[in-house]
Order: C-alpha cells, then structure tokens, then sequence
C-alpha cells in the first residue's frame, strides 16, 4: 500500500506544533488542506485508481514539496 505523506506522518516530530498551528494560522490550515488534496490526488494516481498522464502526475508532485516545503518553514517558526 502506498503510504500517506500527511503532515503528521511527515514530521512526527513536529506534532504539537502543527496542531498549535491548526488552531491560530488559518493560512496554516488552508495550505495543509490544499497538501492534503494534492497528497490524495497523487496516491490515487499511484494506485492506479485514477488515471493520468505522467506529465500532471510530476506536476502534482512538484506542487506536493512544494507546498511541504512551505508548511515545513512554518512549522519550524514556531
């Protein structure tokens, strides 16, 4: 099965301050959702669940770091 890369399991380390995050940063909130959602629509896409050319499969993946990336420094500011 292929694994989530949601932000807990990312950053196990990192857990109470994502969740101080969750309750004060909507910004915060907003980016994780849309994280999540790139996330899901990736996994789905290696599952072979949905299909999809390999082209908007890299696309999504690049937006996923990328938007790790963001989250992480916010993460790490706290």
């Amino acid at each position: 099965m292929i694994e989530s890369h949601d932000l807990f399991n990312e950053f196990p380390e990192h857990t109470e301050a994502i969740r101080k995050l969750v309750l004060v940063n909507d910004d915060f909130v907003k980016m994780m959702r849309d994280y999540d959602e790139v996330d899901h629509k990736v996994r789905r896409i290696e599952q072979r669940v949905d299909a999809a050319s390999l082209l908007y499969e890299e696309e999504l993946k690049r937006m996923r770091v990328s938007l790790k990336d963001r989250l992480y420094k916010m993460i790490t500011a706290v």
